[in-house]
């Protein structure tokens, strides 16, 4: 009986290890199912990080590089720009140093010139004050034998004698002004109103009035923003690249370009048109537009002046004169233009020189060449006829035409008859009415200065200017001058307004005396 109760003890412990056993490997075996699980999840999680940094990497790639294109991009065109600036800025400056190179020529000449000038002047003044040393005494002894032979003293003797010299020279000097005045106006006054007359009468040119602003028409106010540019480089660069203002306001439509060279205005205004029309504004486009600007305006003077030459009959190998010349089409003068002014003048003088019998070919070359030192006069010192008779020298002109250059404007003495025709058709072309601008503030002025200059001498009545200040008519007072006393007078008036006045042309001086003997009959 106690072996059989042992047996059911053995197979429960038996089934109890088999459980354990079971369960432990039960165990075992999640365990393992439950790590590879974890670990094929952790290698899906390590491989889609590892492809997110691959894809973060490739992004980051890309984005770097796509930055330093744009950096290198950027720093070409900063650097074109910075080349352009230099070449621009070399061009300047070579330019500069041509034109400081002529002044110092022109100053060693002016120096070497006043050396010789002085060493003359010192000379001829030792020369001048050794003989006024011998005149004072020869005066000295001639003053004490007349002393002595008188019985006057000095202050008495001055006194008679000044009186006396006064008296005679005012009544010889009336006497011989009234005669030669006379004279003078019975032969030249018909035939100087005559071949004025015809010349005038047969010389007719347009003229432009002077202006130091262009202004382009936009077409529309949005176009102002590009001309400006981001943070105004654009107006920048056309303004240094052409040297003109660019005047961008609240005036709808417009923007204005300020200059006094006109020339470089007219190249700026064709440049501004195109960049205009085409819409494309920028640094680089800027001066591409502006050189072709520039080509075309200097096509445009050497045409202009070709054609001038070949419409005035005047031959010339030289190709410097014929750009001179189209200069001039852009330089005005008192609102008048410089080169109509020439052809003008060249025109005048031919029919004038044909008057008189001279040579009219010669005269329209001396005409049409008599401003041509206007067409540099800002790029070298001096006044433009000094200027002028400099380009003759150096073009090879004939001497008769140099010196009608330079006595233009008598600042050279005429040498021959054609610098004085030259000087009477410059005055004609330049006074005759709507040739030239004045405001009415500086007319007003000069008319008053122009009264008063007369109403100044004694036994003046009143003065009046008429004929926009061509004549002036001075009414005396008929009981202090008489008709000998006017003719001096009116002579005394026209060499003090030449003295006082700056004027184009010439003033007529009238001198009105008349007595009037008023009764009544009643």
């Amino acid at each position: 009986m106690e072996r059989w109760s042992v047996v059911p003890l053995a197979i429960a412990l038996l089934i109890a290890v088999a459980c354990l056993g079971f369960g432990y490997g039960a165990s075992q075996l999640l365990g393992y199912i439950q790590r590879r699980s974890a670990r094929r999840e952790a290698d899906k999680l390590l491989s889609a990080a590892r492809q997110d940094g691959e894809e973060i990497r490739q992004k980051a790639e890309v984005a770097a590089k796509q930055e330093l294109l744009r950096l290198r991009e950027e720093f070409e065109r900063e650097t074109r720009e910075a080349r352009t600036q230099l070449k621009l800025l070399e061009k300047r400056l070579v330019k500069r140093e041509d034109g400081l190179e002529r002044k110092a020529e022109m100053t060693a000449k002016r120096e070497k010139y006043i050396e010789n000038l002085e060493r003359e002047l010192s000379g001829r003044q030792e020369n001048v004050t050794a003989r006024e040393r011998q005149l004072t005494e020869a005066l000295d002894k001639q003053r004490e034998a007349l002393y002595r032979i008188s019985g006057l003293s000095p202050q008495d003797a001055r006194a008679q004698l000044f009186e006396r010299l006064e008296r005679d020279f005012d009544r010889e000097a009336a006497a011989l002004l009234e005669r030669k005045l006379e004279q003078a106006k019975e032969t030249a006054d018909q035939r100087a109103r005559e071949v004025l007359a015809t010349a005038i009468q047969r010389c007719a040119v347009e003229h432009t009035n002077e202006s130091v602003v262009s202004t382009i028409d936009l077409p529309s106010d949005d176009m102002k923003g590009r001309i400006i540019g981001r943070e105004g480089r654009n107006i920048r660069a056309f303004e240094k690249a052409t040297g003109v203002d660019v005047i961008v306001d609240d005036t709808p439509g417009v923007v204005v370009l300020s200059a006094f060279d006109s020339v470089r205005r007219e190249m700026a205004r064709r440049a501004m048109e195109e960049l205009v029309s085409d819409g494309r504004i920028h640094p680089a486009r800027i001066e591409e537009v502006i050189e072709r600007a520039k080509r075309k305006t200097e096509e445009t003077i050497q045409q202009t002046g070709k054609q001038v030459l070949f419409d005035m009959g005047v031959h010339t190998n030289n190709q410097k004169l014929a750009y001179l010349l189209g200069r001039l089409r852009y330089r005005t003068s008192y609102g008048q233009n410089v080169l109509q002014h020439s052809v003008e003048v060249a025109h005048l003088m031919s029919i004038m020189a044909g008057e008189l019998r001279l040579d009219p070919p010669l005269a329209k070359r001396i005409g049409l060449l008599h401003d041509i030192g206007k067409a540099v006069d800002h790029e070298l010192e001096g006044g433009h006829p000094e200027i002028g008779a400099l380009i003759g020298k150096r073009i090879d002109e004939d001497g008769i035409v140099i010196n009608a250059i330079a006595a233009h404007h008598e600042g050279a003495p005429p040498e021959s008859v054609y610098a004085v025709l030259v000087q009477a058709a410059d005055a004609i072309s330049a006074s005759r009415p709507g040739a030239r601008r004045e405001t009415l503030e500086k007319y007003i002025k000069r008319l008053e200065r122009l009264e008063g200059v007369a109403s100044s001498f004694e036994g003046v009545e009143t003065a009046y200017a008429i004929q926009a200040g061509r004549e002036v008519r001075v009414i005396v007072k008929s009981e202090k001058v008489d008709d000998k006393a006017a003719t001096k007078l009116a002579r005394d008036i026209a060499k003090e307004i030449e003295q006082e006045l700056d004027y184009p042309g010439e003033i007529r001086v009238t001198v009105i005396r008349e007595t009037r003997a008023v009764e009544y009959a009643r």
